[in-house]
């Protein structure tokens, strides 16, 4: 796997994003909505939007895209005869960058989900956890791309869940150093991002490089949003001792 240079201890301030840079889709005031995509989940998540800290604290479009596929996945599971109870069972080890508690709420874990994003939107994520009671089964915690992995935060998880990462070129080097240090051997990583400029394809050649990319081609719903410059991809390490 290619290495990709770390950035130093203040690079994450530097990338923080702001709504200057990015638009929100819909510019919200703070407020709770619920949600259960289109009855994908048997238990409506809740959901507290509050971009006070920025332009994370919504709701983004490839974010849903994700979240939709993953669930839509374990409805198929669970059609097939492979679950009792709309619900698949995921491997051991789950995380997100900037995923989804739809995740969560519709699907069974045997170990804890982690969900993370950088510290200014810790609380809204813990706030999210609680307001759906999923404090045994979801854990948030802090990653700030480019720089090692903190000890909270498992390595080479099972499954990785990354929506909305690609928005910003400078950052671009920070994630794929995350990437590169996250994704495993056993690691299957599922990436869905919006295109907003030609400058995010660059992202995705460099991806290619780095990891086997494949675009996901058994979504129902994929023809609907690729009309909206979203992708859904999958990725796994080129590298497997």
């Amino acid at each position: 796997m290619e290495d990709v240079q770390g950035a130093s201890n203040d690079s994450t301030e530097e990338f923080a994003i702001s709504e200057e840079l990015i638009q929100s889709p819909t510019h919200k005031h703070a407020n709770t909505s619920v949600i259960d995509f289109d009855g994908l989940l048997t238990t409506p998540l809740s959901l507290h939007e509050d971009l006070t800290e920025g332009c994370g604290g919504q709701l983004w479009p490839a974010g849903m895209v994700l979240a939709r596929y993953m669930l839509q996945q374990n409805k198929d599971a669970y059609i097939a005869g492979l679950s009792a109870h709309l619900r698949i069972d995921l491997p051991d080890k789950v995380l997100t960058i900037e995923g989804s508690l739809a995740i969560a709420t519709g699907c069974n874990f045997q170990e804890p989900l982690y969900i993370t994003d950088q510290k200014p939107m810790l609380a809204l994520m813990q706030q999210n956890v609680r307001l759906n009671n999923l404090d045994a089964c979801v854990l948030p915690a802090v990653l700030d791309w480019g720089e090692p992995i903190r000890s909270t935060i498992p390595v080479h998880p099972d499954v990785l869940l990354a929506a909305d990462c690609v928005y910003f070129e400078p950052a671009f080097p920070l994630l794929q150093n995350t990437l590169c240090q996250l994704i495993g051997p056993k690691t299957t990583c599922y990436f869905c991002f919006k295109k907003r400029r030609r400058a995010d394809l660059q992202f995705m050649k460099a991806a290619r490089k780095m990891f086997n990319v494949r675009e996901i081609t058994d979504d129902l719903n994929k023809e609907a949003y690729k009309k909206e410059n979203i992708f859904l991809y999958d990725a796994r390490t080129k590298f497997i001792s």
